[in-house]
């Protein structure tokens, strides 16, 4: 199973769901995805240091061992070659993807090896939260689903999404991406 290799690959990390919906062979997962792993440390073969780049508060579908869904976030839209060279093998033609990304002002959509990309800007909160909001899912809709079926809620929403935000290449989104100044003084003081 793709999500038992990408764990065993060290992969998955902040894994909050991770398991099969309530359709067989369908499978869900929420967390952070590895983009770019760590350094091995000295002297070691499988010891890394923390991973360099995550795709963050990620969300996927996976049926027949392909990517169907893909949701998340990416501080800055250079990540997204990094994600898509990583799981393109994974990713199914079909696949729908939202992918919330800090550095851009405007809802856009490029084409990345045959697969459609929505970008959509990111300021703050939390991802998941934003994707029940973007495909108008009310919370009550996912009283007593499990978490696995909370996402494949957000997969069947998706599908029937109607995006109006414009294709264009992913040197047009490149840019129109701006520099994220975050508040210091953000935190526990």
């Amino acid at each position: 199973m793709l999500l038992e290799t990408y764990q065993a690959k060290g992969l998955l990390t902040v894994t909050l769901v991770n398991g099969q919906t309530s359709t067989a062979g369908v499978y869900a997962y929420r967390g952070d995805l590895v983009l770019k792993e760590g350094a091995l440390r000295e002297g070691t073969t499988t010891d890394r240091k923390p991973p360099e780049a995550l795709f963050i508060h990620s969300a996927l579908i996976i049926e027949n061992d392909k990517i169907k869904f893909i949701n998340g976030l990416l501080p800055i839209l250079d990540l997204l070659p990094v994600f898509v060279e990583k799981y393109k093998a994974d990713i199914a033609p079909d696949a729908i993807a939202l992918i919330y990304v800090e550095n851009i002002g405007k809802a856009l959509k490029v084409e990345l090896e045959g697969v459609t990309y929505e970008l959509l800007p990111f300021k703050e909160g939390l991802v998941w939260n934003e994707l029940l909001e973007e495909l108008y899912i009310e919370k009550s809709e996912l009283k007593n689903q499990s978490a696995e079926d909370k996402v494949a809620i957000a997969y069947e929403s998706a599908k029937s999404r109607k995006s109006k935000a414009p294709l264009v290449s992913y040197q047009e989104a490149q840019d129109s991406t701006f520099v994220v100044v975050k508040d210091a003084a953000v935190g526990a003081i």
